[in-house]
């Protein structure tokens, strides 16, 4: 279990600083069980259940024997989900959220996510020769996140927001160490003025929604005013702010390291980039001059779609996730405490052959007809915690990836470069890149 306190989590974040998260898990596979093993994680005992069995276990015994789990830096940084509990705060947002981020609500923003998609690349890429995508990346999921979330256009009111962000999201999964220079110090800091400034909208929201001035289906903070429980109370302003904050960071990074990495494999195979490329002009083909993107246009993004699910086989950007035992039970012959944490890991099913034939081999053909085998492709989790914001993903990345090969084609300037999970995935130098603009 490694050492008191700490265990094994230098070891399980330093795998990922090395680019092999999933070393930490395949490592231990190898030694005790493919099924599950024990470890000690952020100062708790694990068990890390592996494979899709381990993932359906879980997925699908939500609330009943496991139930949702963050490590103490979570709770640290949402200080109000302390007074609830994370638990209750998500079942809130898990009721709350499936109206605004389900398909046909987020229909109409299609034309919103496109106009903000051109306005990023005219003034982050358009002219350059080389460009540095992940901070590119980062701008554009903002973006558009700030928009659709808080109505926010104005992209230096983003950039405000941008530094704060950055801090938070690599103190999140930290060791809970409060001292001044940790990152889990910078991110307490980073979220308390976070919170201010969402104070400070919120409150100009509630006059401006009382004055007819802004409207209740503009975004989701319109949206959580007036939002009401089962009891009529609506949402005070802490909560809502925490809520968004959440929202920002779910809907931020993530994404942003997907859309990074669909650039990485794009540059590396040219045979993919064409079949992308093709299918997308031909989209674009099919619109008038300063005509936008709309829903059946995304409906015909097969193939594009296929590739970013690979890429995000290869490179999940989240690597897993926690729960706690609610219940004592057995799994797989072993038997697993109450008040045990667990951990499931995308990994122990997206790299192994048993699911994946040649699992390091890029093969967007998996995801045609039924795809993958049920629990084995887990990049949005499962059950009912599933991640409620796949579809606003999808289309942010779909957009993305229309506007970006509309362009250019590029090539990568670091051609070996280094992956590092931090706890996302994200290549090392930022992946720098040499454009190579289709109209030149």
């Amino acid at each position: 279990m490694g050492l008191p306190f700490i265990g094994e989590s230098l070891e399980f974040l330093s795998t990922g600083r090395k680019g092999h998260p999933q070393k930490f898990i395949y490592d231990r596979m190898a030694k005790f069980s493919s099924q599950v093993f024990k470890t000690s994680i952020l100062g708790e005992p694990v068990a890390v259940l592996c494979g899709a069995a381990g993932n359906k276990f879980l997925f699908s015994n939500e609330n009943k024997l496991v139930t949702a789990w963050w490590p103490s830096s979570v709770n640290k940084i949402f200080p109000s989900s302390l007074q609830t509990s994370s638990k209750e705060e998500s079942k809130k947002m898990r009721k709350l959220l499936p109206n605004f981020m389900k398909p046909e609500a987020l229909q109409r923003y299609i034309g919103i996510m496109d106009t903000i998609a051109q306005r990023h690349f005219e003034s982050g890429w358009d002219g350059k020769q080389e460009v540095i995508v992940f901070p590119l990346a980062k701008s554009y999921t903002f973006w558009l996140a700030c928009r659709l979330f808080l109505s926010i256009e104005d992209p230096k009111h983003v950039e405000k927001f941008a530094d704060p962000f950055n801090a938070l999201a690599s103190g999140i999964i930290s060791i809970p160490i409060d001292l001044p220079g940790t990152p889990f110090n910078r991110a307490i800091k980073a979220s308390n003025l976070i919170r201010e400034e969402l104070r400070s909208i919120i409150k100009q929201r509630k006059i401006d929604l009382a004055e007819n001035k802004a409207s209740p289906t503009q975004d989701i903070l319109s949206y959580m005013l007036l939002f009401t429980d089962d009891n009529g109370q609506f949402m005070n302003e802490m909560d809502i702010a925490d809520k968004i904050l959440g929202l920002l960071i779910g809907g931020h990074d993530t994404a942003s390291a997907a859309i990074t990495f669909v650039v990485k494999y794009l540059a590396e195979l040219p045979e993919i980039y064409n079949e992308v490329l093709k299918e997308q002009m031909e989209i674009a083909k099919s619109k008038k001059p300063g005509e936008l993107l709309n829903w059946d246009d995304i409906q015909k993004m097969k193939y594009s779609w296929n590739v970013a699910c690979e890429v995000m086989r290869l490179a999940p950007p989240l690597q897993g996730a926690f729960r706690e035992a609610i219940n004592e039970f057995i799994f797989a012959g072993f038997s697993i405490p109450k008040g045990w944490k667990l951990y499931w890991s995308a990994n122990s099913t997206h790299r192994n052959p048993e699911y994946f034939p040649e699992p390091e081999k890029f093969d967007p053909t998996r995801f045609e007809g039924n795809g993958p085998a049920p629990y084995s492709y887990v990049p949005f989790g499962g059950g009912p915690r599933m991640c409620p914001g796949k579809e606003y993903a999808r289309l942010e990345i779909l957009v993305f990836m229309h506007n970006v090969v509309k362009r250019f084609s590029w090539e990568k300037l670091v051609p070996d470069e280094k992956i590092i999970v931090d706890p996302m995935p994200i290549p090392a130098k930022g992946l720098p890149v040499r454009l190579l603009p289709h109209n030149a």
